[in-house]
């Protein structure tokens, strides 16, 4: 099996090329210059590897949570790929990247999202549980006495009062096992209708929070 990896939802962005054997290669993306950087990457490591587009098993992107506009590029970018490739898609969840830093039997990811809420994705193994944007003292009341874990030491502080454990933001690379157990069942997404994580509240729910402000 042979994997494009794309990673631009986080600070830092990353992209890979991977097979059922490991990872063959990777390139960074620093900063916010995914948008200019991404293609040119993936068509060097592809061309240094001797690959073309149609011998993937699937393009990996990380679909968010995580900064909109890098969201919004690497997920245009894989669907690009795959539509002009012929090839399928495979959207895993930043979270889930998170979560599994850490081996523990359920672990809560802890991302920030801006105006004091949070991401968070609770996770069993690599199968998710749930995930939902949230307020910090919603945060506290889900995760209870788990497992917390973060990569972002904002996040780190907000929550300390819970031992939260610090992991590095993933890279792409890190996406390669959900790769490979989806290729395993087939389990792709749908290309044309896959949408980015963004994990919005609902307007019932900002009504709601509203009227309970006032």
């Amino acid at each position: 099996m042979r994997f494009l990896l794309i990673h631009t939802s986080g600070a830092e962005g990353s992209v890979a090329l991977a097979s059922d054997s490991g990872v063959l290669a990777s390139a960074p993306l620093p900063g916010r210059s995914a948008s200019e950087r991404l293609l040119p990457a993936v068509r060097r490591l592809m061309e240094s590897a001797g690959w073309r587009l149609p011998d993937l098993t699937a393009v990996v992107v990380v679909n968010g949570p995580g900064s909109f506009t890098g969201v919004r590029v690497g997920l245009s970018a894989a669907k690009g790929l795959c539509e002009a490739g012929g090839v399928p898609m495979i959207a895993v969840s930043r979270l889930a990247l998170v979560a599994a830093a850490i081996d523990d039997v359920v672990v809560h990811a802890v991302l920030d999202a801006g105006r004091g809420e949070f991401y968070c994705g609770e996770y069993a193994g690599r199968r998710m549980v749930r995930e939902a944007l949230l307020h910090g003292d919603e945060v506290r009341a889900v995760v209870g006495n788990g497992t917390v874990v973060v990569c972002e030491p904002k996040v780190a502080e907000a929550f300390r009062d819970l031992n939260p454990q610090m992991v590095c933001e993933p890279s792409a690379e890190a996406a390669l096992p959900f790769a490979l157990e989806r290729a395993r069942t087939g389990t792709f997404d749908d290309v044309a209708l896959k949408d980015a994580n963004y994990l919005r509240r609902t307007d019932l729910e900002i009504q709601a929070r509203l009227r309970t402000a006032q």
